[in-house]
Formats: C-alpha cells, sequence, structure tokens
C-alpha cells in the first residue's frame, strides 16, 4: 500500500538533513509523525522515525556533560524591563517577536530555527522593553542555562500554538519542566514577596495562531486543566490581531510606572521618563536621579496625567503613579 504522505511532510523532512544536534532531530521527527497519515503502507515509516527517536534519546543520556561554548548566559538588560519569551517548538515565538518589534527574526516552519537566546527590542509607547527570543522547550530537552535567564528576567511570555491539538499537554510540559527547575510562574496580579522574585516569575500565557481552526476549544482545555486560570491573551502574530493590546499587558507585567521630571519653570520632558517600580515614592525618585537630591529634599509638586492633580506640593513618601510628572524643591 503506498504511504501517500501529504505536501508538508517532504517540506519538514528536508529540514531534518540540516539538524544538527540530537535535541533538533528530535524534534523534527516528531513534527514528521504528527504529519503521517496512519494507515497500512506508513506502518514501517513511522517504526522507522519511533527508533531513530529512542536512539537519539539514549545518546543524549549518555554523553558527558560538557558546558557548551559560545552561548548567552546573560543578556545586559536594556529599556524599561527585560521580559523572556519562551515556548514549545513551532509555536511562533520568534514570528510574534518579529511581528512586535518590527526587527528581522529567523523564522521557519520547522523546529528550532532559534538556537540561542537572542535580545529585540520592543516600543511601547514613549519607551522600550527588551525581549529574549530563546530556544524551545521539549519533554526531552531544555538549554541549560534557560533557567538562569528566566530568573534574572523581570517576567515571562509563554506562546503556545492554540490551534494545536497538544497545546495544553505543551503548556503542562513546561510547567513541569520549569518545576523541576524550583520556577514557579504565576498570574500578573499576584504579589511576588522579594526573597522569592528570582524563582516566581510573572506570566502571561499568549495563544499564538489565533486566525486558525480549533482555538476557542483549546482554550477551554486550557482552563479545565490549569486552575487557578493563566492570565491569557489571543493573538496572531500573522495578521497582528491582538498586537497592541499584547504591547500593553507586557508593560503591565513589568509592574513598574514611568515618572516625567520637571525643573521649575520649564516644560518637562515626554520623551526620557524615569522608570521606577509600582509603589515608588518621591523620595525613590529623588535617589534615582542623583543622591544629591535624595539628601536635600524638601519637597516636590506633582501633575498626574488626568489633569485632576496640577503642582500638587507633596512630601517625599507620596506614592507616584504612571505618567505623573514631578517637580523637585530643595
Amino acid at each position: 500500500m503506498p504511504a501517500n504522505l501529504p505536501p508538508e511532510y517532504f517540506e519538514v523532512e528536508k529540514t531534518l538533513r540540516q539538524a544538527k544536534t540530537p535535541e533538533e532531530k528530535i524534534a523534527i521527527m516528531e513534527k514528521l509523525l504528527s504529519i503521517i497519515p496512519r494507515h497500512k503502507g506508513t506502518e514501517k515509516l513511522v517504526a522507522l522515525y519511533r527508533s531513530k527517536i529512542a536512539k537519539l534519546k539514549e545518546e543524549i543520556e549518555h554523553r558527558p556533560a560538557v558546558a557548551k561554548k559560545g552561548q548567552l548566559f546573560r543578556i545586559e538588560k536594556s529599556g524599561a524591563g527585560q521580559v523572556i519569551v519562551i515556548g514549545p517548538p513551532n509555536s511562533g515565538k520568534s514570528a510574534l517577536i518579529r511581528a512586535l518589534t518590527g526587527i528581522e527574526v529567523e523564522v521557519a516552519d520547522f523546529p528550532f530555527t532559534t538556537r540561542i537566546a537572542a535580545p529585540y527590542m520592543m516600543p511601547f509607547e514613549n519607551i522600550k522593553i527588551q525581549l529574549i527570543d530563546t530556544p524551545p522547550i521539549t519533554a526531552d530537552y531544555m538549554e541549560s542555562w534557560l533557567t538562569e535567564m528566566i530568573k534574572a528576567a523581570e517576567a515571562v511570555l509563554l506562546v503556545i500554538d492554540s490551534s494545536s491539538n497538544e497545546a495544553a499537554g505543551h503548556l503542562e510540559m513546561i510547567l513541569n519542566r520549569l518545576k523541576e527547575k524550583k520556577i514557579e510562574l504565576v498570574s500578573e496580579n499576584v504579589s511576588i514577596p522579594a526573597d522569592k522574585f528570582p524563582f516566581m516569575k510573572r506570566m502571561l500565557l499568549v495563544l499564538n495562531k489565533n486566525d486558525l481552526p480549533k482555538s476557542e476549544r483549546i482554550v477551554e482545555e486550557i482552563n479545565t486543566l490549569f486552575q487557578p486560570r493563566f492570565d491569557q491573551l489571543f493573538v496572531s502574530a500573522r495578521t497582528t490581531d491582538g498586537l497592541e493590546t499584547l504591547r500593553q499587558r507586557i508593560y503591565q507585567l513589568l509592574q513598574v510606572v514611568r515618572i516625567y521630571s520637571k525643573v521649575p519653570g520649564k516644560k518637562p520632558d515626554y520623551e526620557s521618563p524615569f522608570i521606577l517600580k509600582k509603589g515608588s515614592t518621591i523620595i525613590d525618585l529623588a535617589r534615582h536621579i542623583h543622591k544629591d537630591f535624595a539628601e536635600k529634599l524638601n519637597y516636590a509638586r506633582v501633575w498626574n496625567k488626568a489633569g485632576t492633580i496640577s503642582g500638587l506640593r507633596v512630601t517625599r513618601d507620596y506614592v507616584l503613579n504612571d505618567e505623573d510628572t514631578v517637580e523637585l524643591h530643595i
């Protein structure tokens, strides 16, 4: 009986010849197994791939633990904050980053296009936020250095292909892999104690490819399996649906405020705001600008974005809100 393999099989099969590591080969073979139709004519082909996958997994288990040269274990933070983007193979992470940043990112329809961590700057209103693209996480492999990068970042975007039948399984797999490393992903509104911050990270679940069928059913499965429910957002990197909302949600994940400084008698600088943690006060801003301001600060005047506060005289413990304008007096 002929195999009658679909055209997609041959496109993905070409990438297998280019794969260099056992992890890449496994991910591509698993993709091929998901494409191959199941009937008597494909039984030998399916068995062949399963045998090869088993041998590659055995190779991974028995290879010596050697540190990888040239990998990025830490990327210097830039902009208003650092958000690390993770997900399983072919979730559309790189395509999403390209759509958000406008920067060309290597994108392909086969697993492991992203092999190292790479930083990109996403514009949001008058600031930029750093997004870190990362290699995919699978049930069999996660880069050893990825754990430390997640711990160093301010927040996490977990990107899942919402059109995939394996979406809920991929989410569970990644959460379990991170749990093994003592990393817990939590919703945006969860208060994280200071001593827990490296291991607890605010996360937004990004359900990509919402332009494809099955998305609504998949999210129902996710919400049934995972309680409490994660903060989630449907988007499409291809059609750009939901991307402006995603930019706003990424900013909210950082838990920061933008503060504009004003010299008495002059207009404020709206192009270069100071970035402070939510809950910061006038004295925190003064310390951020210069230690002399903090030591000599007498009082401050505040204007808010809504216009309901205009030049209000406040003390050093006044809590700042996003896009407040502040005039310090010493």
